[in-house]
């Protein structure tokens, strides 16, 4: 389930951002908890190995072996390596958002260039919209964890009511060794042309229209199965993986309280814990968001919600081809029909803005 907090950071205030720490679902400490633990276990393992097993000589070659490991860890460029692949993966996460299929703007196309109010015309809007819903359902199936366990089988489509039985016989009919998510796509088309010929869109520049739609929507579909299939190249995410781990075993070792190698030399400060290097940790955070987000047609708490999607989408489509058709409200003359300058009521929450003097633009004030 997505986690959202838009609400709870609409307006700026004293420590805004600290309240949304203590969320567990979603968040950085449920990510990371599993890594965090092992990494002080480990270095617990070590401190107690260097202060009660080793003999002086040990200790001093544990100290330079320390030392050089301290010294390797600024030799990884972190917030660089780091930087640049979640940059690239937020936006390649975001592009994969903006390529699912809605079928808004194809479901108002039909509703005003598909005619007929008899059962033919109707029949014709539901199933070019059906359609367009099926071509959604297949490609989510063939990337999406949740929406393949909810549809399992092609039989859980036919049941859920996206595709007819014989429409299911020519489905499986048509042989090919590439997925099959483009043929609801091509009845879609076959079965404007044929409301062409018989009159239901009434002039070539409404099926035009409606074939332009069409085609948006399923590129689409199409550009999901391309995210799905050519992925962030793997030497990639393999030099940040490596970069990372590489950088906290060499903390490991190399940030634990070593004593002097000299006698009388000022050693450094016990924590028992190391502070800064636990802050540092959060380098590791940056790496779990980006595995968290690489894929986000998966299962993980702010994947997207397709299952949702795919229920939102067909109700409204239907509505709008079906019971919105030609169903309109009286038009009237409006509240503002003898005024000539309109200006819509405040309530008592925001009178104070009615104060502000409308912006002219900055030279006004000169």
């Amino acid at each position: 389930m997505t986690i959202s907090y838009t609400l709870k950071v609409a307006n700026s205030r004293f420590g805004g951002f600290s309240k949304l720490l203590f969320h567990w679902k979603g968040s950085i400490y449920k990510l990371l908890y599993k890594e965090f633990v092992v990494f002080m276990a480990l270095y617990a393992v070590l401190s107690l190995v260097y202060r009660r097993l080793l003999t002086e000589e040990q200790k001093r070659l544990y100290t330079k072996v320390a030392q050089y490991c301290n010294r390797s860890t600024d030799l990884i460029p972190m917030s660089f390596v780091l930087g640049f692949y979640v940059t690239l993966i937020v936006n390649w996460w975001w592009a994969q958002y903006t390529s699912i299929p809605l079928p808004d703007q194809l479901m108002c196309v039909i509703s005003s260039n598909v005619h007929g109010k008899d059962e033919r015309g109707r029949i014709l809007r539901r199933t070019l919209i059906r359609y367009a819903n099926l071509s959604a359902v297949l490609i989510l199936r063939s990337i999406s964890t949740r929406v393949l366990k909810r549809f399992p089988t092609m039989d859980h489509v036919v049941e859920a009511g996206f595709m007819t039985q014989d429409e299911h016989k020519k489905f499986e009919s048509l042989h090919s060794d590439f997925n099959k998510y483009w043929i609801p796509c091509v009845w879609f088309t076959n079965l404007a042309a044929q409301a062409r010929r018989d009159g239901r869109i009434r002039d070539d520049v409404a099926l035009r229209l409606l074939m332009d739609e069409l085609n948006l929507y399923q590129a689409k579909c199409s550009m999901l199965f391309h995210y799905d299939w050519i992925s962030i190249p793997l030497v990639y995410t393999q030099v940040v993986t490596i970069a990372v781990y590489s950088f906290f075993t060499f903390c490991l070792i190399g940030r634990q309280f070593l004593e002097p190698l000299e006698p009388g030399q000022e050693g450094h400060l016990d924590m028992y814990v190391p502070l800064s290097t636990l802050l540092q940790f959060f380098y590791a955070g940056w790496l779990k968001v980006a595995e968290q987000i690489i894929n986000p047609f998966g299962e993980d708490d702010d994947d997207f919600e397709t299952n949702k999607l795919i229920d939102r989408n067909l109700q409204v489509s239907l509505l709008s081809v079906d019971d919105m058709y030609q169903n309109l409200p009286p038009a009237v003359k409006d509240k503002y029909w003898n005024e000539s300058t309109a200006q819509p009521p405040y309530t008592m929450a925001t009178a104070s803005e009615t104060l502000k003097p409308s912006f002219l633009g900055s030279t006004f004030d000169m």
